[in-house]
């Protein structure tokens, strides 16, 4: 009798604490509930004088517990972005969502977010950038997404800089990082479901930009020499 109440009230408060729990703590309570659960069965199995039951038990909570870990390491965090610094801008994309923005770093526009310009203004703002291939290539990649059609205004230039341009200098790791969107001393694993997660939004086949997968190849090829 003294068990069934106990376990009750490890229910009545778990409940209460599930309410309580945002969606993204939710989600990683319940990959290691399973195996919290069985581990304290097979604790009240020991208890009760049945340990073979219970080290059955306490080698599938094991098993289980190391499937959430992995599934936790591999999970990217929400709201995490992918940062490319260029000499006249710094764009970011949203890993979860694949939208896009940037800060003007100099320039007519400087301290300006693309987001926040008007369609002529950031087709003035392309116009500025003629001398700066790399920082072009970012933006060609942002009205891309923004405004579909934006190259019929530059029906002269349409086919410049659609390749990859020549890097600024080697990649630094934290550079790599930022590119990734990934916390510095990331694992193997990490950084590869982080480049596989970026090329699915920015590869070239699906109408994305040859200057972001380059970086995004490059960041990858950096951080795993690192391993």
């Amino acid at each position: 009798m003294f068990y069934i109440v106990l376990a009750l009230l490890v229910l009545a408060g778990l409940a209460a604490l599930f309410v309580r729990m945002d969606a993204r703590r939710l989600a990683t309570v319940m990959r290691y509930l399973p195996p919290v659960l069985l581990t304290g069965i097979g604790l009240v199995l020991t208890l009760a004088g049945r340990a073979g039951m219970a080290f059955g038990l306490f080698g599938l909570a094991a098993v289980l517990f190391g499937r959430a870990r992995a599934r936790s390491s591999s999970t990217v965090s929400p709201n995490q972005t992918s940062t490319v610094r260029t000499a006249a801008l710094e764009m970011e994309l949203d890993l979860d969502t694949g939208e896009m923005n940037g800060l003007v770093l100099a320039g007519r526009f400087e301290g300006r977010q693309l987001d926040d310009m008007s369609e002529e203004e950031l087709v003035s703002l392309y116009g500025e950038l003629m001398q700066d291939a790399e920082s072009r290539q970012v933006l060609e990649a942002y009205l891309d997404r923004r405004i579909p059609t934006w190259r019929d205004s530059f029906d002269a230039h349409a086919d410049d800089g659609l390749g990859a341009a020549p890097a600024s200098g080697p990649m630094s790791e934290q550079e790599a990082y930022e590119i990734l969107g990934l916390p510095t001393g990331a694992s193997e694993a990490e950084i590869r479901e982080a480049h596989r997660r970026l090329m699915k939004r920015v590869h070239p086949d699906t109408g994305g930009s040859v200057f972001l997968a380059t970086r995004i190849n490059e960041a990858k090829d950096v951080l795993l020499r690192r391993h």
